[in-house]
């Protein structure tokens, strides 16, 4: 089992930025691919930034350039920082660690934190 805490949500003005942190504990016995995704009221919750074990790193089209995912493994934490903030960056940052499923045996696993909000005024 995975543990995920979030931390660093707030409110900041329109081109702000703030940094987001997610502390996993426990353990899984694969490697995981760390994530962030958010959800505004009356929305889908959405991939915002992912990132592998190696540093591999994907996101939205609505944030890159502004949104930076790291990792450090030593210290089993992913941080999403987060620039040039826009209102529509509003919503409930949520942390994911998913473990796929690397062999036949295995079944893919899922954990999400509780969430951060991050709230972003014109």
């Amino acid at each position: 089992q995975v543990h995920l805490v979030e931390s660093g949500g707030g409110l900041v003005q329109s081109g702000g930025s703030l940094r987001l942190s997610c502390a996993a504990s426990g353990s899984i016995n694969r490697p995981t691919i760390m994530g962030w995704y958010r959800q505004a009221p009356g929305s889908q919750r959405d991939l915002v930034a992912s990132i592998t074990v190696r540093g591999r790193t994907n996101y939205a089209d609505s944030v890159k350039g502004r949104f930076t995912i790291s990792r450090d493994n030593g210290k089993n934490t992913v941080y999403l920082q987060m620039n040039s903030l826009k209102p529509e960056d509003t919503a409930v940052y949520v942390c994911n660690a998913h473990a796929p499923a690397y062999t036949v045996e295995q079944v893919p696993q899922d954990f999400w934190g509780q969430g951060t909000q991050v709230t972003v005024s014109s």
